[in-house]
């Protein structure tokens, strides 16, 4: 008896991500193709299966009764498929071609581009894809080889390393000094310009462990995306937060309240398990474990011997 599937396995991934999604466009971005590609894929899966997977309305795609039965049995079949690209990429023993990382937005702007470059010398077959964002990339679906992140992995099936400490500072710029002098206490402090995050209550939670408790109204201007925000530190709006490794290698800023201690992120550096057979993701991420640890040891060796004000 025959029992292959009378339908395009390509068209699971579409259907779960337009589940997912709520829409053609927005699965379509998240796949990476054309949104009639999605629309094709749906209203064929459709027809091969005999039944109504969604309900259209003018606020995107419903799953239908059935199409919410389904939606389980393909999320297993996604799965299974990555688990087989996976295993199959693990016995690759081959340095050529590209290994995918994915990091912060601030450790993907200034810590990593420099380990690049010695990962460049140390072999140059190897291809770099950096996606430099806060969001947490899936291992598991090959959105990334290696994630450098600030939280411990929870997912199954993943190898993690912590790497080290990025501990937190408060910085002011010296063109934003030259108007005020530097606050030495947290009561001069409060009276001061504050740039802080707009959605995101990572500065307000952190300032709250210190005992200085703020809401988001305290910031005199706000920004969640980190790079922008540094950026206008910089650029004399006020004091702001930012990891001790992107601000100590900047003149243009000077540390406030150094005595302070603020809180530190655990960096992990993390990678699928199947892929520890892998020669070229194995090469980069004991690259990046040895040299990330090697950073971070030193930078918390000279912060402790730095004087404070």
């Amino acid at each position: 008896m025959d029992y292959r599937p009378h339908f395009d396995w390509s068209s699971i991934n579409l259907f779960v991500a337009v589940a997912d999604t709520g829409s053609l466009s927005g699965a379509a971005r998240a796949s990476h193709v054309s949104q009639p590609t999605v629309g094709r894929a749906v209203v064929a899966l459709e027809n091969d299966l005999g039944v109504p997977l969604f309900t259209r309305h003018a606020r995107g795609f419903e799953l239908t009764t059935q199409g919410q039965e389904l939606l389980e049995h393909a999320r297993v079949m996604q799965q299974a498929a990555a688990s087989l690209s996976l295993a199959a990429s693990g016995k690759k023993d081959d340095l050529n071609g590209v290994v995918r990382i994915t990091a912060s937005q601030i450790v993907s702007t200034y810590i990593l581009p420099p380990l690049l470059v010695q990962l460049r010398r140390l072999e140059p077959r190897i291809q770099i894809e950096l996606v430099a964002t806060d969001q947490v990339e899936n291992l598991l679906f090959r959105e990334a080889d290696i994630a450098v992140r600030m939280v411990r992995p929870t997912q199954q099936d993943l190898i993690a390393r912590h790497v080290g400490d990025m501990y937190m500072g408060m910085y002011a710029s010296f063109d934003y000094l030259a108007d005020r002098s530097a606050p030495k206490t947290i009561e001069e402090f409060a009276s001061h310009s504050v740039v802080g995050y707009d959605r995101s209550s990572l500065i307000i939670d952190g300032a709250n462990t210190v005992g200085f408790n703020v809401d988001r109204d305290f910031f005199a201007y706000r920004c969640d995306d980190q790079i922008v925000h540094w950026q206008m530190v910089l650029a004399g709006l006020g004091i702001g937060f930012t990891a001790q490794p992107v601000a100590e290698e900047d003149e243009r800023v000077k540390r406030i309240l150094p005595k302070i201690e603020m809180p530190k992120l655990p960096l992990w550096l993390t990678s699928h398990s199947a892929l520890k057979t892998n020669s070229r993701v194995r090469f980069v991420y004991d690259f990046l474990a040895q040299s990330l640890s090697d950073k971070f040891l030193h930078l918390k060796s000279s912060n402790a011997r730095k004087p404070t004000d």
